[in-house]
């Protein structure tokens, strides 16, 4: 497409929209959350072995489910600390938008790592419903009492110095092995007061249930951004909407939007134009609109001059007030 002369003069060099940020917040946040990780695994990976260790000793599937729980937590902290890591690095001629997206992959592992103990725990806590096995009850509520005391701790860390999908990650993890330390707790009172054994196993196919939709959670939300989904909490037809509805504009297709991360929103979009010369008002308009409506700061607009739009998927737009209704209301998004 050509660019008419007298417009290509008025066009800014930049019309990406991306606005100049300090560092500085996006660097605290990054050593406050390695600093969470770093207390929180150290914590967690010595009590894994202390209450894996009695767990075999009492023969309580809970205990050493509540370990498993432990052990994957300290694999995700690890995870999480590379992301945090690599995440802050800066952006390269091998990986132009840099490496903020290390923290969503690390989320998207932690899930996985989840799925797999979870299943882990159905099937083990099923053979021992069919063979129930001998259980040391003093034994299981004493560990589990000081487990859930070191997931408290842990949990009261992260959710505080550690904000981010990764960090919600590696918190998830916690809250599953919080849930499993008190379903520890409840079956090792109840074997030793009433000696029905089967609520060991029982009480971990709860915990697997209750931290499962948390996990799909995850998963689903880490896989979204992955695949470069429009965010959940952005409407796709509603930024169309916003932007076909802009004086001058005549027309909006080719419109993505997507996750650079977990947290920075990224579009781009071809304007139709009614007045080529008008475009640099446009673009200031669509870059204040974008950011403030819709919480969009990382902008890339093209104009285009009375061009048929490519095939697609067709997005009707509401016609607009005003004098130019009837010009506009056959606009739509692609």
């Amino acid at each position: 497409m050509r660019i008419p002369p007298s417009v290509a003069a008025a066009m800014p060099h930049d019309t990406s929209g991306h606005p100049h940020h300090s560092h500085h917040p996006h660097q605290a946040q990054a050593h406050a959350t390695r600093r969470a990780l770093w207390v929180a695994l150290g914590l967690t990976g010595g009590f894994a072995a202390v209450e894996a260790l009695f767990g075999f000793l009492a023969g309580s599937l809970a205990l050493i489910s509540d370990a498993g729980h432990m052990v994957t937590d300290a694999a995700s902290f690890v995870v999480a600390l590379i992301a945090a890591a690599v995440t802050t690095r800066p952006p390269s001629e091998r990986a132009s938008y840099g490496y903020a997206r290390a923290e969503v992959l690390a989320a998207f592992v932690n899930a996985l790592a989840m799925l797999a103990l979870i299943v882990w725990i159905a099937v083990e806590a099923v053979q021992r419903l069919l063979a129930p096995v001998p259980v040391a009850g003093p034994t299981v509520m004493v560990v589990a009492a000081i487990g859930l005391l070191v997931n408290l701790v842990v949990a009261f860390i992260l959710s505080r110095g550690a904000p981010g999908i990764n960090a919600r990650g590696a918190l998830l993890h916690v809250m599953g092995d919080l849930l499993g330390s008190v379903a520890a707790l409840v079956a090792g009172a109840v074997v030793y007061w009433t000696g029905f054994t089967q609520m060991d196993p029982i009480l971990s196919l709860v915990v697997a249930l209750l931290i499962l939709r948390s996990t799909l959670a995850l998963l689903k939300e880490s896989t979204g951004v992955l695949l470069q989904g429009v965010p959940t909490h952005v409407s796709y037809e509603a930024v169309g909407r916003a932007l076909a509805a802009l004086p001058g504009v005549t027309g909006v297709h080719d419109l993505h939007v997507w996750q650079l991360s977990a947290e920075r929103v990224a579009l781009s979009a071809h304007l139709t134009l009614a007045d080529g010369p008008a475009w640099p008002r446009v673009l200031a308009s669509a870059q204040r609109m974008l950011a403030h409506d819709f919480g969009i700061d990382h902008v890339t607009l093209q104009p285009a001059w009375h061009t048929p739009p490519p095939a697609g998927r067709v997005i009707p737009v509401a016609p607009a007030s005003g004098p130019d209704a009837g010009r506009k209301s056959g606009r739509g998004l692609h």
